[in-house]
């Protein structure tokens, strides 16, 4: 599975609009809002590379209020919850 972290910048008007258009996105897992430099924190979860430009590209960057993203690809996690989840399978 591939990550990929899209800092999105909106129209401050819209936030909770744009953030749940972004969330019923196919290839999204989770948006937040926050404070800070950006508006918005998607995380992208596709299984090809190819995968992130339809999502991103082409979806996540078009619904209406984004004006423009910053996507980070996340080579490996260190989550102790990923790691957990993984070793409880069949609990």
């Amino acid at each position: 599975m591939i990550t990929a972290i899209v800092l999105v910048h909106t129209d401050a008007d819209r936030i909770p609009e744009t953030a749940q258009e972004i969330a019923d996105l196919d290839g999204v897992a989770e948006v937040y809002s926050c404070a800070g430099d950006v508006d918005l924190i998607a995380i992208v979860k596709v299984k090809e590379h190819e995968q992130l430009a339809d999502v991103i590209a082409g979806k996540l960057s078009k619904v209406e209020g984004v004006q423009h993203t910053d996507t980070h690809i996340a080579f490996r996690s260190y989550s102790s919850a990923d790691t957990e989840a993984a070793f409880a399978v069949g609990d």
